[in-house]
């Protein structure tokens, strides 16, 4: 079983609409490729997941968005700046680096 099996991912943007609704695909690829069967993928506004980050396991977002999600890692949710959201390469490289995709 993957790490990521069964585990909720939110990807955030600013406005909820493009570039995270790319990130989810994005993000959706990668599981596809690594035979990953996540309960949830999905994508909303940064000002929506500020609060919504602590019901995840993984949040993704562009780097400058990050500062938004401090303290949701006390609930355990892993937040993983991004510089091009769009690239599955570096998702699936940024989930390795954080030990949760082999």
């Amino acid at each position: 079983m993957a790490k990521l099996d069964g585990k909720k991912i939110l990807a955030c943007c600013a406005n909820g609409a493009g570039s995270s609704l790319m990130m989810e695909n994005a993000i959706k690829k990668v599981m596809t490729r690594n035979s990953v069967k996540p309960a949830e993928v999905r994508h909303c506004p940064v000002s929506e997941g500020k609060s919504a980050a602590r019901n995840y396991d993984v949040v993704f977002c562009a780097k400058p968005f990050a500062k938004n999600f401090e303290g949701a890692d006390q609930s355990g949710t892993v937040v993983i700046p991004l510089k091009n959201v769009m690239s599955d390469k570096e998702i699936e490289a940024a989930l390795k680096e954080a030990d949760l995709l082999d």
